[in-house]
């Protein structure tokens, strides 16, 4: 059943586009009530309404916080026009019927995400009257269209044009959908918000707001459906807030899930540093004075896993890194094996245009790259309230996210030998990147650079011969991280046979006077940091 628009209430925040909307509904014979300062710009914008205080006979009162929360307003919203009572009741109080609400909210979360926002500012942004009319509409959707969003007028307009006026009922459903998203979702902020400024880290019901920002062209596997949702913006550098520059190709669910990773394992370095990830494990990482050395020797970590993996760096992209990347195989691959080279995604704080069009242009593969923009990446940004989240069937787990990271003040050295300043930078580097890496994990490096890992597997004596196994020769004079205590001393009896001479780990296993007992046999330095890298 279509419904005739005769009569629109407008009253919105986002004033985009709404004197152009008012516009045609006035010309499609539509009368206008608005409030507040919707009302003083659609009317100097010459466009004839009616105040909310002459339909209501109340002023707007206490600061705006009361004007539509009134029986004329609501009864005009939720009377069922094809129930006779509904209709006696509306003739009796001289109720109105309104067609269509067009409201969308306070803008609450724009104002709590201001550094000087204050508890005063964020409790005068929660909407009150606002999400009570949307509630309303939408509930008598089969009557009533209701408007949230300036990206709706066009289609109302369109509809009305075709039908006379009318809005269909099937696009009546639809933005009544949207209504409760939206009312939800701002709910939640509130929530949050509330939660957290009184110090609430697991409240008793949790609700995550989320936006829709892409339909995905399946999820892991090609026989699963999947679309990519945004958190409202927490000002951290993340793949969910960066711009995709280019890249013919959709991004994909494994493409996303890859990036995240890359860009999270990055933000940890400060100097320049170059990450590869395959399968959410970086197969390369490593840092150095300069980026295109840095990135150089990430890809020099394992070529051969490099393929179609994705490429995350921490400084911004010109043309000679460009370049550098690009031809990679070319440059260093063949030398070592490898049988050839292409990125899935490339991340990085900024690209210069020239690099942009390098990468779209200098390989035949090029073009399908995708090139995230993320924006500067600065660790004082992170949002530590977001919530690390496991979904499991019928539930969800909630965890606080593991920002620990290398914290020199709170390594001890239990074994007779302590590493030199390089073995620490190399350590660090292992440490951070086992963080990153799928548990078990043991994780090599040499010069800062990786030279092996062995992830994901049931025991750490496997993930530590896969390890040495992929360094082969080059593991002599490593260092060695490890994501977990060793519960027993044959991960060092394993490491000292491979050549390694330093080992980072978190200690507090039963056995480690063993495990230090087996270090110092073999003259290995290692280092305890008191908190282990789980990442299941």
């Amino acid at each position: 059943m279509d419904v005739k628009i005769k009569t629109a209430l407008i009253s919105v925040s986002d004033k985009n586009g709404v004197v152009d909307f008012a516009k045609k509904l006035i010309a499609m014979g539509v009368k206008i009530i608005s409030t507040g300062g919707t009302a003083k710009k659609l009317a100097e914008a010459g466009v004839n309404v009616v105040g909310i205080e002459s339909v209501t006979g109340f002023p707007e009162m206490m600061d705006g916080r009361v004007k539509t929360l009134h029986p004329k307003i609501h009864g005009a919203l939720l009377g069922l026009r094809d129930k006779a009572e509904h209709i006696a009741a509306m003739q009796a109080h001289n109720i109105e019927p309104i067609d269509l609400v067009c409201v969308n909210l306070y803008p609450f979360e724009q104002t709590i995400a201001k550094p000087d926002c204050t508890v005063e500012e964020a409790i005068e942004n929660i909407d009150i009257g606002g999400p009570s009319m949307l509630r309303s509409a939408a509930k008598n959707h089969k009557f009533v269209t209701v408007v949230t969003q300036v990206s709706q007028y066009g289609k109302v307009i369109e509809e009305m044009r075709r039908n006379g006026g009318a809005v269909s009922e099937q696009s009546r459903s639809d933005f009544a959908r949207a209504a409760f998203e939206l009312t939800a979702s701002y709910d939640a902020a509130i929530a949050k918000y509330l939660a957290g400024r009184a110090g609430v880290e697991y409240p008793g019901r949790v609700s995550i707001a989320l936006t829709k920002a892409s339909a995905l062209r399946y999820g892991e596997n090609p026989h699963q459906t999947a679309a990519f949702y945004k958190l409202p913006s927490s000002g951290e550098p993340s793949v969910s807030g960066a711009t995709l520059l280019a890249g013919e190709v959709d991004i994909s669910f494994n493409n996303l899930l890859d990036a995240n990773a890359a860009l999270e394992l990055i933000k940890e370095f400060e100097e320049p540093a170059a990450v590869v990830v395959k399968h959410l494990n970086p197969c390369g990482c490593a840092v150095d004075e300069d980026i295109l050395v840095a990135y150089r020797k990430a890809y020099e970590g394992d070529v051969t896993s490099a393929f179609g993996g994705i490429i995350a760096l921490n400084r911004s992209v010109d043309v000679e890194l460009a370049r550098t990347i690009m031809e990679s195989y070319s440059r260093f691959g063949k030398a070592l094996g490898a049988e050839g080279f292409f990125a899935e995604v490339i991340v990085a704080p900024q690209f210069q245009q020239e690099a942009v069009e390098i990468i779209r242009t200098l390989k035949s593969w090029g073009s399908r790259v995708r090139l995230l923009q993320t924006g500067p990446i600065d660790r004082k940004k992170i949002d530590r309230s977001e919530y690390d989240a496991r979904c499991v069937i019928g539930g969800m787990l909630l965890q606080q996210r593991d920002l620990a990271g290398w914290e020199p003040d709170q390594l001890t050295y239990p074994t007779k030998a302590r590493p030199t300043a390089d073995q620490l930078a190399d350590l660090r580097i292992a440490w951070l990147t086992a963080k990153h890496t799928k548990s078990n994990t043991i994780v090599l490096v040499k010069n800062r650079k990786i030279i092996g890992v062995g992830a994901g597997q049931m025991n750490r004596v496997e993930s530590g011969l896969i390890a040495f196994k992929h360094a082969g020769k080059e593991a002599k004079g490593c260092a060695m991280a490890s994501d977990a205590f060793f519960p027993f001393a044959d991960n060092v009896e394993n490491a000292a046979e491979a050549g390694v001479a330093c080992i980072v780990q978190p200690g507090g296993s039963k056995k480690d006077d063993e495990v230090i007992a087996a270090a110092d046999k073999h003259g290995i330095a290692m280092v305890f940091t008191g908190k282990r890298h789980f990442r299941h």
